[in-house]
């Protein structure tokens, strides 16, 4: 999680991507929670491969996010943008045994169990545009036989969505550091698909997991539409703001300490701890922690942390025929 996350800019000049709250958990924390739910057995401990600039603040919220797990945490710094594969070895201490390797920004719903049997399981979507994103190749037996990124012509359906488990962690760390020493770039950084490559030319078998869905937040409308899909699903709606004079639509996520007068929130809304919404109607959106609305609506929406949006109230004689938009 050591990237920019340029694509969700302004959201991410204060705040690492991954720390974004999507209905009252940050994307790391449901990318957590989602791969525990694959395991068999609980995980032992996890490493942040994160930027040293992004602060004590969000290191102890990272480690608090493992305690919650009951899980040991290890804090690793990627000190250049060199690839999906260097920044995994920025953790290789804790490369041993069973790995899993998650990229921070990825949200998926799946239900199945690993299979600790394949030497590697690499979770993929159907979908129909394969040919923005890489994908994989199997053969007749449901082995992978082939990484391909951004295929031209149709080769796969099946993407890549950023989540591996490998079965023996000093293997991949070995292939890792070989990429290092040898110098092997892709596009000028070391990339992890480029050591899976050589791991199954060496013979190892590695299968597809394939998730039921795959929630996006790479940009504004993915995250907001991400948001929806998890409010809908209803696992996660929570309704503990004080209101007055207000209606609330479900499904919405509103933390304790909100506080709602005189609007109409809903649906699919997510509102930080502190915030404020007054005279305002806000639907499809995401609030972030003591923002201040009036006076506005909002819809299809990202607002973050502290910001204040104050709209104006009219007094109007309109006549008739009049449009006002």
């Amino acid at each position: 999680m050591a990237g920019w996350g340029s694509r969700l800019r302004p959201h991410t000049l204060t705040v690492p991507k991954p720390m974004l709250k999507i209905a009252g958990k940050s994307i790391v924390e449901r990318l957590i929670s989602n791969i525990s739910n694959t395991l068999e057995s609980p995980l032992e401990s996890i490493s942040f491969i994160i930027r040293e600039d992004f602060g004590k603040d969000i290191e102890n919220q990272l480690l608090d996010i493992a305690t919650k797990y009951k899980t040991k945490a290890y804090i690793c710094y990627q000190q250049e943008p060199l690839g999906t594969g260097h920044a995994i070895l920025c953790a290789q201490e804790q490369l041993q045994g069973n790995v899993v390797v998650g990229f921070a920004d990825t949200m998926f719903n799946a239900d199945f169990k690993i299979d600790t049997d394949s030497d590697a399981v690499v979770w993929v979507k159907q979908i129909p545009n394969p040919e923005a994103f890489g994908v994989i190749k199997l053969d007749d037996k449901g082995a992978i036989i082939e990484f391909i990124e951004k295929p031209k012509d149709f080769i796969s359906d099946l993407a890549i969505i950023g989540i591996y488990f490998f079965k023996d962690g000093q293997n991949l760390k070995e292939e890792l550091q070989y990429l290092i020493d040898k110098d092997i770039r892709e596009k000028g950084e070391y990339q992890l698909t480029t050591a899976m490559e050589h791991m199954r030319q060496k013979g190892k078998i590695m299968r597809p997991g394939q998730v039921k869905e795959w929630l996006d937040c790479g940009n504004k409308n993915a995250t907001v539409e991400s948001n929806t899909t998890i409010l809908q699903a209803g696992k996660d709606n929570c309704s503990d703001g004080e209101y007055s004079n207000s209606t609330i639509i479900q499904p919405c996520y509103i933390e304790h300490g909100v506080q709602i007068i005189h609007s109409v929130i809903g649906p699919n809304v997510s509102i930080c701890k502190g915030s404020v919404v007054k005279n305002s109607v806000v639907s499809n959106a995401i609030i972030q922690e003591h923002s201040n609305i009036e006076n506005k609506v909002i819809h299809n929406s990202m607002i973050g942390s502290k910001a204040s949006i104050i709209g104006r109230q009219e007094d109007l004689s309109v006549g008739d025929y009049n449009q006002i938009q």
